[in-house]
């Protein structure tokens, strides 16, 4: 393995981590509705655990509701079922052939708890970005030691600026997501 290389997968899985932080961030209720919220609710059909998303179409009916069409009407309860089993807090009740979720505005002590969840799951993030550029920086004082490697002391140091730069790129993104879901979990 050469120096390109092994920034390259370190900065693929830094961005990686990124993305898994943007997908925890897109489940956690605010008290705004999303239709992420309900894409991975599993529902109990004909025996077998599968995703509401692909049962129902998951649209947003105003701030507070989504509204859940299933394809298969007959669907109805079962994903009633699920969606009230979920643990998501929120309420749905079968109207007509469509499902309709109410979500609750969060109280106030349910808002620090969800920024502390926010945090912790940020802190959590950047915590895998600095074990992705402690792996590169071993691997590449590996090279240098490694005289057949052909790594010289200034592209190993080059390399390790390098990944410096991309831990605080990955980092101040995951900063940014933090800020915006914190303002959006205090504005209901």
């Amino acid at each position: 393995m050469d120096i390109d290389t092994t920034l390259l997968e370190a900065e693929d899985r830094m961005s990686t981590s990124v993305d898994y932080f943007q997908r925890e961030l897109r489940g956690m209720r605010t008290g705004r509705a999303t239709t992420a919220l309900l894409e991975y609710v599993k529902v109990d059909y004909y025996g077998s655990s599968t995703d509401l998303r692909e049962l129902a179409a998951i649209n947003v009916a105003d701030a507070t509701t989504l509204l859940v069409k299933p394809f298969d009407p007959s669907s109805k309860t079962e994903i009633v079922k699920a969606i009230e089993s979920a643990g998501i807090g929120v309420r749905a009740m079968a109207e007509g052939p469509a499902v309709r979720v109410s979500v609750p505005a969060p109280s106030s002590d349910r808002r620090k708890q969800l920024i502390t969840q926010v945090k912790k799951a940020s802190e959590d993030s950047k915590v895998v970005i600095r074990n992705e550029r402690r792996d590169a920086n071993k691997a590449i004082d590996a090279m240098l030691a490694d005289k057949k490697a052909g790594v010289t002391e200034d592209q190993a140091e080059s390399a390790k600026e390098s990944m410096d730069e991309l831990t605080k790129k990955y980092t101040k993104k995951i900063d940014e997501f933090l800020e915006k879901k914190i303002t959006e979990i205090e504005e209901v």
